[in-house]
């Protein structure tokens, strides 16, 4: 576990190795606390957070709003921190909770993908008395005991894009997140068509069992309980890729040898799909179309191929990464006792479609491979984070 003091994005990428420090004087508090009051909006935070609601991300306020004055350690709990995705994330994070002056401790855990460490990572936060958790759930409904306790003893919880379960405004704060199922279903939809309705599709995953790639599976389903033409090669569940380049091109490049075919691929991670792209390189196999959420170098290889693979398109959506700002929001809106109506559920759409003139995917050279163009991160940002 490690600890930051409160500061700008600009500084923290910079310095982060420097200034983060192993936590050994915070306040302790107990899992046996009083248990949460009950209800269907905002339980949790006496009713002021609203729960539910469904929104886009122009509806997202200022921080400010929800501050407060009385000193707040905030953490965020992650349940795997090893690719770019997470690392932006959690720039994003420690850069809106230094905005407000009263944060005075900001630590973060990472679970490596490992659930039982997930657990123990929650329960350590508790016990040092950290007032909010913003947690990313890759453990699903395993979490939701540990998730419970710790809103029992008083911590705001506030779970982002992978879900425990339970009940939100209950349970903990709210779960805030994209439409999870359409972003699968309106993908998939887009692939489908570009494939003419036929042939053989691939869904990508993440860390294997993980409850947001399950979501987006789905939704893919939808779509292709909806087209008879089309063949979901795994049928039994999303491809494990554990969101990492390298693994994703070897899992590719072992479809590639079991199916011959592959048409087109559903992914829910662009950064890790240009490890597959390379595995179609290396067996000399035509491109498929590839839908996923947006990534630089995921655009620029389209720009770099696309002359010599004229089956090879691509679409993405919003990486939103700027969700875990709204799981802060509501943390420290709860905390505070005050109101707090941002959306819980962002519905997103197309932003990048190589096949429609006016959404041409967006490669920025002078930016790292690994940059997330609509993370909410300026391109000066991602230049220090990156470095």
């Amino acid at each position: 576990m490690r600890l930051t003091q409160p500061r700008r994005l600009a500084a923290a990428a910079a310095t982060a190795a420097a200034v983060l420090l192993l936590s050994t004087a915070c306040s302790t508090g107990s899992l046996s606390g009083g248990g949460s009051g009950g209800g269907s909006t905002g339980g949790t935070s006496d009713g002021k957070v609203t729960v539910g609601t469904v929104g886009t991300e122009s509806d997202i306020q200022d921080i400010s709003k929800f501050c407060g004055t009385k000193p707040i350690t905030v953490a965020l709990a992650d349940g795997f921190g090893g690719n770019s995705w997470r690392k932006i994330t959690r720039a994003i994070f420690e850069d809106e909770a230094a905005k407000c002056k009263n944060i005075k401790k900001i630590l973060y855990t990472d679970a490596q993908g490992d659930t039982q460490k997930a657990i123990s990572d929650i329960n350590s936060l508790v016990a040092q008395g950290v007032n909010v958790i913003v947690t990313f759930v890759d453990g699903g409904e395993a979490l939701l005991p540990t998730i419970k306790k710790a809103t029992a003893a008083g911590v705001k919880v506030v779970p982002f894009v992978g879900s425990p379960g339970g009940t939100p405004g209950t349970d903990y704060v709210d779960f805030v997140s994209e439409d999870i199922k359409t972003y699968g279903k309106n993908l998939a939809d887009w692939t489908i068509a570009k494939m003419g309705g036929k042939g053989n599709l691939v869904m990508l995953g993440g860390i294997a069992g993980n409850s947001y790639s399950q979501a987006v599976y789905d939704g893919v389903m939808e779509s292709v309980k909806a087209n008879p033409g089309i063949k979901l090669l795994n049928e039994d569940g999303p491809v494990s890729t554990d969101w990492e380049p390298g693994k994703t091109q070897q899992v590719v490049a072992g479809l590639i040898t079991k199916y011959g075919t592959i048409n087109g691929i559903v992914a829910d991670y662009g950064g890790g799909s240009v490890g597959g792209i390379r595995a179609f390189e290396a067996a000399g196999k035509p491109f498929p179309v590839w839908s996923a959420n947006d990534s630089n170098e995921f655009a620029c290889l389209w720009y770099q191929y696309k002359d010599k693979q004229p089956t090879y398109q691509i679409a993405t959506e919003s990486s939103r990464n700027w969700v875990v700002k709204v799981a802060l929001h509501k943390g420290l809106a709860a905390y505070n006792g005050l109101a707090n109506d941002e959306p819980s559920t962002y519905n997103l759409q197309i932003i990048e479609d190589s096949t429609d003139a006016s959404k041409m995917p967006k490669c920025e050279k002078d930016l790292p491979a690994d940059a997330i163009l609509s993370s909410g991160l300026t391109v000066d940002q991602l230049k220090k984070l990156f470095q």
